[in-house]
């Protein structure tokens, strides 16, 4: 049977890990000792407090529909949290709570783009960002950025594909997948640059509370002029290990939340009732879990990083934040190893997959075919071994 399908619904692209992940599975069901460096989430259990206030409220029976766009509780807390640790003041009329970080950023992009309208983004890139605006209609323009300026696009960069269907930028700050995080002078040039230029920032801080040597800084503090056109988002994924709690936030001008909650109204309603309310102790309680997690998190990617530097053929730089680590593979892409051709990220992919055990990322799903994503949302001793079985596995290969 053939389907007239959507031509938009069959031009999003699939991962292109998939095919790793597919192998590595199966390996596993084999009874394979594969480790991975692929997971996308810390693997800390979400901490008491917010594990007890779940419980609380399903025992209670507060497990009803609420509001589209969250509880007011929620939305207080998140305003309470954005003023005392972001230096942002809004009100819940400016804040809207999605189901994870993810629907937040499709929310806001749903909002604001119309048919053709331009969306920077810096490669390399978070997986999703292309395919959600293309979804909503608009055109990503990419960015490449360099190693060498720790992943990051400047002023200079913006200038180079500005044009007058440019609608947004997206800033992901500490970011997915190069750890990169913009300091204060970098935020407040683009900052400038957007506001003469009238173009809205989506800053995705998901990863705020993962900077390791410098301070987190929300680009929407500045000023009154870039707070009205920037898009704030967060969540409580990863800094609280929250991933399956799926609950994300979003801090804007009312206009944009306003649509972005119809829009909500209209796909999935609202968010998790029993997470909402353990957000509201996750932000307002106790954060010494956070805390340790965040030093777990740097001791292994110092770790990482020292290792990395001193296996043949790869190298990085120290991410200042998140728990991923890019690898630059350019000295081992045109070598040969068990007899293939290394073409590509994903063909090294394969080969540490087949040979070592070993399950990364190739850096082509982020847009940049010379880089492998290493994450250290793992266990230093899955660390240890893996990167032994990395080292080991290239150094045969002599």
């Amino acid at each position: 049977m053939e389907f007239n399908l959507s031509e938009k619904g069959l031009n999003i692209s699939s991962s292109v890990t998939l095919e790793i992940t597919a192998k590595a599975n199966a390996m596993r069901d084999e009874g394979i000792d594969v480790i991975s460096f692929g997971a996308g989430e810390p693997d800390f259990i979400t901490p008491e407090n917010i594990r007890q206030e779940g419980i609380r409220v399903i025992e209670e029976g507060l497990v009803r529909y609420t509001s589209a766009s969250g509880i007011m509780e929620l939305k207080d807390a998140v305003c309470q949290k954005l003023k005392k640790e972001n230096n942002i003041e809004y009100s819940p009329e400016n804040i809207i709570i999605s189901n994870g970080a993810k629907q937040s950023i499709y929310n806001t992009l749903m909002a604001i783009i119309n048919p053709g309208d331009q969306v920077i983004i810096g490669v390399p890139y978070w997986v999703s960002y292309p395919e959600l605006i293309e979804i909503a209609g608009g055109e990503p323009i990419y960015i490449q950025t360099d190693e060498n300026n720790g992943f990051k696009m400047g002023v200079a960069d913006l200038d180079k594909v500005l044009t007058d269907k440019t609608k947004a930028i997206i800033l992901n700050s500490p970011g997915n997948p190069t750890g990169a995080i913009y300091d204060e002078q970098e935020l407040r040039r683009i900052a400038d640059w957007a506001v003469e230029h009238n173009i809205l920032v989506i800053s995705d801080e998901i990863y705020e509370q993962l900077a390791y040597d410098e301070e987190h800084i929300s680009i929407a503090s500045f000023n009154d002029d870039i707070k009205d056109l920037t898009i704030v988002i967060n969540g409580m994924s990863k800094a609280y290990a929250m991933t399956g709690w799926r609950l994300g936030y979003a801090a804007a001008h009312k206009d944009i939340v306003e649509v972005m909650s119809n829009i909500q109204s209209h796909t999935t309603s609202n968010p998790c009732t029993i997470s909402q309310y353990a957000s509201v102790i996750g932000l307002l309680g106790d954060q010494s879990s956070i805390l340790e997690m965040k030093r777990q998190f740097k001791l292994r990617r110092d770790y990482m990083v020292s290792t990395i530097n001193k296996i043949r053929g790869l190298g990085c730089i120290k991410p200042g934040g998140a728990f991923y680590i890019m690898v630059n593979i350019r000295e081992i892409k045109g070598k040969i190893f068990n007899g293939i051709k290394i073409e590509s990220s994903l063909d090294f992919a394969n080969f540490l997959l087949e040979t070592a055990n070993i399950a990364v990322i190739p850096g082509v799903g982020f847009g940049d075919d010379d880089y492998i994503r290493l994450s250290y949302a793992t266990s230093m001793d899955n660390i240890k071994e893996g990167l032994a079985r990395i080292k080991d596995a290239i150094d045969e290969q002599d």
